[in-house]
């Protein structure tokens, strides 16, 4: 059984710094596509970022680009944002996912596995 935990949400102020960490379990974690995505209510789920397991490639929406960093562990099976000058509009809960096809990693569909979801509030 595959299995993705996030840890790191929680409450920070406008311009300040939160970690998210995904750990996986059940399946060969460097094989896989990690993908960030977020949700607000009422709205669709939405990309932040992608790593490639085949060349590390980095993805980001715009909506991060600069200000967000993705990485991951092999040796720990762990996937991390790095969510730098954070705004308001960054409020959401944060999932990851897993992708152990060819898929596209900005779209949600291609993904075979998710996590909970962690929330991250930012006030300002």
């Amino acid at each position: 059984q595959v299995q993705l935990v996030e840890s790191g949400g929680g409450l920070v102020q406008a311009g300040g710094s939160l970690k998210l960490s995904c750990a996986v379990s059940g399946r060969t974690f460097s094989t896989a596509t990690m993908g960030w995505f977020r949700q607000v209510p009422g709205k669709e789920r939405e990309f932040v970022a992608a790593i490639l397991w085949s060349n590390d490639r980095r993805d980001y929406a715009d909506s991060g680009k600069g200000r967000f960093t993705i990485s991951r562990d092999n040796a720990k099976s762990t996937v991390y944002l790095q969510m730098n000058s954070l705004k308001p509009d960054d409020t959401a809960v944060y999932y990851c996912a897993a992708d152990y096809g060819l898929g596209y990693p900005p779209r949600a569909d291609d993904y075979d596995y998710w996590g909970q979801g962690t929330q991250v509030t930012v006030s300002s």
